[in-house]
């Protein structure tokens, strides 16, 4: 890890933004699970000063607010997964957070942290597309705080890149409560899936009627240079009665949307197969539902 010139602690989300403005060269810590490995393998470099962000209030908590539940960006895996509120009406992220690493790093590691890494493979990601997720980012450019909101589909631009600009925050995540009849699940690959990095991982989220889902929503991670949904797949698979031919066409359609790439995980041609039959596998249990 390169020398540190500065250290900050902000208190408040003001004054976090002010120095974000006028300090250019700034890291920021939050749980430090990606941040300090990554740092020591030397695959990112901590820039001169390191702002500490974990005592900002306004990063914090998990609420309800006007039809959304708004999740800090400093909420840990951990709370998340023991939240009423993430159970009753987002249960696919409960199982994402079961999914997520050891006990250990979900205590530290933070929602924010999670998205902003930016990795195609982010246990997190997948959920919060097929939920529709929004970020919250906060920024102080002409000396008052204002905030944008930015889908999570236009967020990420490659791996470990986002749209979030120097200055800005990510203050959290916002998603819209689900309709009556909501069906969502996570699935999650890898040599073993709560400690590995994904192989692959699969989210379906929609409207379950009588054995067939609308507004549907898909999406796949380890597949692409970003997490990604999927088009296609979901056109496909909207509003269409699920039997085994439709089943087999649909998990087809899947397999041949993405393009995955060989690596040290998997090649590109086993991604696809996976891709395939836990997507057959998933909408199996649809039509079980």
């Amino acid at each position: 890890m390169n020398e540190i010139e500065h250290y900050v602690a902000p208190s408040s989300l003001e004054q976090a933004a002010e120095y974000l403005q006028r300090s250019g060269e700034v890291t920021l810590l939050a749980g430090g699970t990606d941040l300090m490995p990554q740092s020591q393998s030397g695959k990112l470099k901590i820039k001169r000063t390191l702002m500490n962000i974990h005592q900002i209030p306004e990063l914090k908590g998990i609420t309800i607010e006007g039809g959304e539940i708004r999740i800090g960006a400093l909420a840990t895996i951990t709370e998340i997964m023991q939240s009423e509120l993430i159970q009753k009406h987002l249960p696919i992220l409960i199982e994402a957070c079961d999914q997520f690493a050891s006990d250990q790093i979900r205590n530290a590691a933070t929602l924010g942290g999670n998205i902003c890494n930016a990795s195609p493979a982010g246990d997190m990601l997948i959920p919060l597309l097929v939920l529709d997720a929004e970020v919250e980012l906060a920024s102080k450019p002409n000396g008052s705080l204002t905030r944008r909101r930015l889908r999570l589909t236009e967020f990420f631009v490659g791996p470990g890149k986002t749209r979030r600009a120097p200055a800005e925050l990510l203050e959290g995540v916002r998603i819209a409560l689900p309709p009556p009849h909501h069906y969502a699940r996570f699935f999650k690959f890898g040599t073993r899936p709560a400690l590995d990095i994904s192989t692959i991982s699969i989210g379906i989220a929609g409207v379950l009627n009588t054995g067939t889902l609308s507004n549907v929503r898909v999406a796949f991670g380890a597949v692409a240079p970003v997490p990604t949904r999927a088009p296609r797949t979901e056109q496909a698979l909207e509003g269409r009665h699920l039997d085994a031919a439709a089943i087999d066409a649909i998990a087809a359609v899947a397999r041949d949307e993405v393009k995955p790439i060989d690596d040290i995980r998997a090649t590109a041609w086993y991604r696809k197969e996976l891709i395939h039959n836990i997507t057959k596998r998933m909408l199996t249990h649809v039509a079980q539902a």
